[in-house]
């Protein structure tokens, strides 16, 4: 493994340097908030609709995967699109530190920004992937380079929360976009040092797909037609693959389990326009609950990994709810008769909801990964994350919509306790679909009892700290 990691020293760097930049990325997520609430002084329920679009290019992971393997640009299929996706993400965030002045202004840097990442994502892992199978590869290969993708997002995640607030109240929302939009080009410049060899095919130019099999090596198939044929052929083979009863109904679970509405984006308004939090105080949230999630994924990695996935889901859900209620204290001011300061409670709640909600999304990640037959590991894996994150955003959608049909506005909060009560006790809903998984979910398999993991998730599972 020692000597593959050595000739590989670009390629981890470029690996490394794409985690670190999701990391850092979230920057801008306080700014974001800040910049829609008081710049453009939009509502609670407009705002958590507005953000929630970021989630949607995360929707569809497995289409950057095939346009990667199957059109390259430029005669290549890694560097190229790293280098896009660093240009593309940062003219997103220099739009938003220039240009961006209306809703639908923001939402469309929002996407861009979010699409370039979750791109690079893809392609990360797709290096991550030709590493593990590079001859004299071992076993552990996996594991290793995947902890060098957690560290690399958790360092640039922890080192974003801690400067986020101050800066954003020093210095205003539109100077940490312009900081923000300086990290993408980390990516480009890292992916210009991946030796990558070009794509040379008789007949095809740079930009179109291989020559598929049975084409005689003097004709060249229209581009169009090599990749139309190719997906056709890949959404064959995950079709019939993805309609089974054994993958169909955990996918289904996965789905509806990130799919409950969320309070968040209207508490943030109750903490910063009712309770004053300025946003150092909300970076020092932020900041615990980078740390919270860190201590949730140890917590299951060493004490509950081996657990049956049925027993952790259903436990998380009882204790969340349990401990999402909390927050029906800080909104009634009940923390305050116990002498605890409005900051210090939401600084402990945080850190308790996080580490629990981190320890309940591991779990779907194994489910995720256990239920992938072989031979389409990697787009099942894809589609089942593209789903999850579908789930995450119609959540955020229906938290919007709650909040409006509620009346909870940025100077309103007479009805934020039954949003957070509806929205906690929505939780329990999918457990009766606990049913559907399979039995063999509780089974480890042997890559999992070696150490290894082929999850290409990092991002998906830092975006629900």
């Amino acid at each position: 493994m020692t000597a593959v990691m050595s000739k590989a020293q670009p390629e981890l760097v470029a690996i490394a340097l794409v985690y670190l930049v999701q990391g850092l990325l979230g920057l801008s997520r306080l700014a974001v908030f800040t910049f829609l609430k008081d710049d453009l002084a939009l509502a609670p329920a407009t705002v958590a609709l507005i953000t929630s679009a970021g989630y949607a290019p995360w929707m569809v992971k497995p289409v950057y995967g095939f346009l990667s393997d199957a059109v390259p640009l430029f005669g290549y299929r890694r560097c190229s699109y790293l280098v896009l996706c660093g240009l593309l993400g940062a003219a997103s965030w220099g739009g938003m530190a220039t240009v961006a002045s209306t809703p639908t202004a923001v939402v469309l840097l929002l996407l861009l920004g979010s699409a370039s990442t979750a791109c690079a994502d893809v392609v990360a892992d797709s290096v991550v992937v030709e590493l593990v199978r590079r001859p004299g590869s071992k076993a552990g290969t996996a594991g290793s380079l995947q902890s060098l993708c957690w560290a690399s997002a958790s360092a640039g995640g922890i080192a974003s929360a801690y400067f986020s607030g101050s800066l954003v109240g020093d210095y205003g929302a539109r100077v940490v976009f312009g900081l923000t939009a300086m990290f993408p080009l980390l990516v480009t410049g890292a992916a210009l040092a991946i030796p990558e060899e070009r794509v040379r095919s008789p007949g095809v130019m740079a930009g179109s797909a291989p020559r598929p099999r049975g084409t005689a090596r003097g004709a060249s198939p229209a581009p169009t037609e090599g990749v139309a044929a190719a997906f056709k052929q890949q959404a064959t083979l995950l079709w019939a693959t993805a309609k089974q009863r054994t993958i169909l109904l955990p996918a289904i679970f996965v789905f509806l389990w990130q799919a409950t509405p969320t309070a968040d984006t209207a508490m943030l308004f109750f903490e910063t326009n009712k309770l004053g939090f300025t946003p150092e105080v909300l970076g020092r949230i932020r900041l615990v609950g980078a740390l919270a999630s860190l201590v949730g994924v140890g917590l299951f990695n060493f004490k509950l990994k081996h657990m049956p996935l049925r027993t952790i889901l259903f436990w998380t859900a009882i204790i969340g709810t349990g401990l999402g209620l909390t927050q029906l204290m800080l909104v009634t001011g009940v923390n305050r008769q116990l002498g605890l300061s409005d900051q210090l409670f939401a600084l402990a709640d945080t850190a308790l909801l996080t580490v629990l909600g981190q320890v309940a999304f591991m779990p779907l990640l194994v489910l995720a990964a256990r239920i992938c037959p072989e031979g389409v590991e990697a787009t099942l894996f894809a589609t089942l994350m593209s789903l999850l994150n579908s789930g995450t955003f119609v959540g955020s959608a229906l938290g919007s919509a709650l909040t409006a049909w509620l009346g909870v506005t940025s100077d309103n909060f007479d009805n934020l306790a039954p949003l957070v009560v509806i929205c906690t006790l929505s939780a329990l809903l999918p457990l009766p679909l606990l049913r559907l998984l399979p039995d063999g979910v509780d089974q480890e398999g042997d890559g999992e009892r070696d150490g290894g993991s082929d999850s290409d998730d990092s991002e998906d599972s830092r975006k629900a700290d």
